[in-house]
């Protein structure tokens, strides 16, 4: 029985490696039981890798002031470190899926690592905004090693609903706890250091990992790995592209970071500048979406085996898409004043335990020897509409909080119907937890 119902794949390669590895995991028996044993070990391990994307920018955040004045640089130059990390996380993801396709996990984790850290202390000696930039690239493209790897361990040691519910507990980590205490552990760094001991520390931290990466087994054995030429590999991405399945799983992941993308960029304004909400209050709203995050990746983990992974997506596309009509009509309108805000912003958030778990456990699944190249078109593409989205929300800006209302409406729109039109149906989720057994 396909995992998780899928349908045929593609004539070619991707049917054969789709029928090859249908009903069970990737990696060895023998390291899918090492798995089991040190579970929390091996999700710690994971968590952190995964994590990289959001400390490796939540704990600097605080010193953004400090850094402008330090290297005597606007405060719109310094900010370009932020929209630099982006590109290179977005853009790097795409060479490090067939790396790990071919050559196994834990290699091409280490070698990113070691850019990450070197990036890391780049930025930490910089003495221009220009030359921390280009650091602050260098350190996403290691960075992001790291988070597409990490996810296609994943799918390397679990299948099915089973996939899933890791992906939501490992999205936990990296969507709502590292953001929470990431601004926060910044702001305890600069009390007692200057911003420059933020990238030491980061570069610790990639030492750490490093160091731990050591108790993590390689996940993808020589036998399952792809060893056509890079150059047909990279081909790879326009051969998924074609693939309806994965197009839609990465249009309903996609589109929705381009709406949580333009909340990051469209909140701080549109509750501190237009609402007149204290900083303060800005940061109790903003956790009270993470605590909405975590609930419903909790929830996912525990309904995804009885429901499906599926269902639930398209059930989160929809909450989302109602909740983002509403934010358009309160924007445009001011009805309901701040709370016409507030709620429906809680519900869109909320909304992503599960949407991103279940969409990239879908696509993973689709292709499983192909876990490294999806999990980089997933993360390049989500990136890549995060990206879009924050920067429409700075280009349509007329004093409202309506550009981000409607940003965010159009994005969930793209989300649900991404995943209700290419997405088929499954016939019994069942099946696929059968299968994933």
């Amino acid at each position: 029985m396909p995992l998780n119902n899928q349908p045929s794949a593609q004539p070619g390669t991707f049917a054969r490696d789709a029928a090859e590895s249908a009903t069970s995991s990737l990696a060895s028996a023998e390291v899918r039981q090492s798995a089991n044993r040190h579970g929390l070990r091996i999700l710690a391990i994971l968590s952190l890798l995964m994590a990289f994307a959001s400390i490796s920018t939540d704990l600097y955040l605080p010193a953004l002031p400090a850094m402008a004045q330090a290297l005597h640089a606007g405060h719109g130059a310094v900010e370009l470190t932020i929209s630099g990390y982006l590109i290179g996380f977005s853009l790097g993801q795409l060479l490090w899926g067939p790396l790990g396709d071919r050559y196994g996990r834990r290699l091409p984790i280490a070698i990113g690592l070691v850019l990450f850290i070197l990036g890391s202390a780049g930025c930490a000696l910089s003495t221009d905004a220009p030359m921390l930039i280009g650091w602050r690239a260098v350190q996403a493209v290691g960075a992001c090693a790291s988070v597409v790897l990490a996810r296609a361990m994943v799918r390397d040691l679990y299948a099915g609903h089973r996939a899933a519910q890791m992906m939501s507990t490992l999205m936990t980590v990296v969507m709502a706890i590292a953001p929470l205490l990431g601004p926060s552990a910044g702001g305890l760094i600069l009390q007692v250091a200057s911003w420059r001991a933020i990238f030491w520390t980061l570069a610790g931290v990639g030492l750490a990992t490093l160091a731990a990466l050591r108790a993590l087994p390689e996940t993808l054995p020589p036998p399952r790995r792809n060893h056509a030429p890079l150059g047909r590999a990279f081909a790879t991405y326009a051969q998924l592209l074609r693939n309806r399945r994965v197009l839609g799983y990465a249009g309903a992941g996609g589109f929705f970071y381009g709406g949580m993308y333009a909340y990051i960029a469209g909140t701080p304004f549109a509750y501190i500048t237009y609402h007149h909400v204290s900083p303060q209050l800005y940061g109790v709203l903003f956790a009270a979406g993470i605590v909405g995050i975590m609930l419903t990746n909790q929830i996912n983990a525990r309904l995804v085996r009885k429901m499906g992974g599926d269902r639930l997506m398209r059930i989160g596309t929809l909450g989302a898409a109602i909740a983002g009509g509403l934010l358009a009509i309160d924007s445009w309108t001011g009805w309901g004043g701040l709370p016409g805000l507030v709620i429906p912003l809680f519900l869109f958030v909320s909304a992503t335990g599960f949407i991103v778990a279940n969409s990239i456990a879908g696509a993973l699944g689709s292709f499983p020897e192909r876990a490294g190249s999806v999990s980089a078109l997933i993360g390049a593409i989500q990136y890549g509409t995060g990206i879009l989205g924050s920067a429409l929300v700075g280009v349509l800006a007329d004093g409202t909080p309506w550009p981000m209302g409607a940003v965010i409406a159009a994005m969930s729109l793209g989300s649900v119907l991404c995943a209700m039109l290419l997405v088929p149906s499954c016939v019994a989720p069942a099946t696929g937890a059968r299968a994933a057994e």
